[in-house]
């Protein structure tokens, strides 16, 4: 097959959610070379207004769009919109899920373009690429140079999840909630069933027979898939945390072979899509409010330190803005690195 033509059609389904507009946004940011632009939703979601620089774009309903307009199609939706329309757009299209419909097939390639994407190598015109959820993006970024240079043998940790990864009703439950709270007024929680407002959650969607939640489930498959390492074993807690944007992971790294402070902090210096802190720096504390929202696209690395209770392991923090950079930047990068490919 063929790669992506250079001057690419492209569509983004979910065009009003948050990661939609954010992808949309960088689109035009970074100048994205492209012959058209078509903005989807689902009729549900159809009626939110678009950005200024889009008002000549009429959002179409997905059910009614024709994909063999399209040469490359994001999806930023709900799964379930994934899950109805992808395969079509597959047929036609080079198609780059950000949902979780896919992610879980062994044929679909689970990628993140500062992680593995030497998966993306040959790929045509058409077919279908997952990505993982922010959460896995934003720890295999760290990981992933990490994990060439000793050996990962075990990843312990513990996630906290910004409320913006629920979407943006979320949002405006927790804005709600501290408003009620600071007001004085009865709280009624409204996104997550127990007040998220001053308050930490500790679980993220639904949990199974065997005590994991959905999310935690994730991050140890979809570690796995990204570093290649089926074996990998991966202890994840994930917990609901009353911040707008930018999750941030505590994380505990043991390895095969020995890996200094010394050398993985000049790994993570010089790899790309983050940026690690410098101990003893202003900024040596990455946190959601200051550095994922000043530095949207990067993933953030600070308290890197040995373990004193294990051999060969580190200790780290991480901070990403989970709508900005290890969603709608994933999936640009992804884009952008297919439609480079071409001839």
């Amino acid at each position: 097959m063929s790669a992506v033509p250079r001057l690419p059609r492209v569509a983004v389904v979910g065009a009003s959610s948050l990661i939609g507009e954010a992808l949309v946004e960088l689109l035009r940011a970074r100048r994205f070379p492209l012959s058209a632009l078509h903005l989807l939703d689902d009729a549900r979601d159809l009626g939110r207004s678009v950005p200024a620089e889009d008002k000549d774009l009429q959002v179409m309903d997905v059910a009614t769009f024709d994909f063999a307009q399209a040469d490359l199609v994001f999806f930023c939706s709900r799964a379930a919109v994934a899950a109805r329309y992808a395969a079509d757009a597959a047929r036609h299209a080079l198609v780059i899920d950000g949902s979780s419909a896919h992610r879980e097939q062994a044929d679909v390639p689970l990628v993140v373009a500062d992680a593995n994407p030497q998966l993306l190598d040959g790929f045509g015109d058409k077919g279908l690429v997952a990505l993982p959820g922010s959460a896995t993006t934003a720890l295999t970024t760290v990981l992933a140079p990490l994990h060439a240079a000793a050996g990962l043998t075990r990843v312990d940790v513990v996630s906290c999840h910004a409320v913006s990864g629920s979407g943006r009703a979320a949002m405006e439950a927790l804005a709600a909630e501290t408003v009620d709270l600071l007001s004085g007024r009865k709280l009624k929680p409204r996104a997550f069933g127990l007040q998220i407002a001053f308050n930490v959650i500790p679980e993220v969607d639904v949990r199974g027979a065997d005590g994991l939640s959905a999310e935690e489930r994730r991050l140890m498959t979809e570690t796995r898939r990204v570093l290649g390492a089926p074996e990998l074993a991966v202890n994840a807690t994930a917990v609901r945390v009353p911040v707008f944007f930018g999750h941030s992971l505590a994380v505990h790294a043991s390895f095969s072979r020995e890996l200094s402070v010394a050398a993985a902090t000049v790994l993570l210096q010089s790899s790309k899509g983050i940026r690690l802190a410098e101990a003893g720096s202003a900024g040596e504390l990455p946190t959601p409010a200051v550095d994922a929202a000043n530095s949207p696209d990067l993933v953030h690395v600070g308290r890197l330190r040995a373990d004193l209770t294990r051999d060969r392991s580190l200790n780290f923090w991480i901070v990403a803005d989970n709508v900005r950079k290890c969603a709608a930047c994933n999936a640009f990068s992804v884009a952008d690195i297919l439609v480079n490919s071409a001839p």
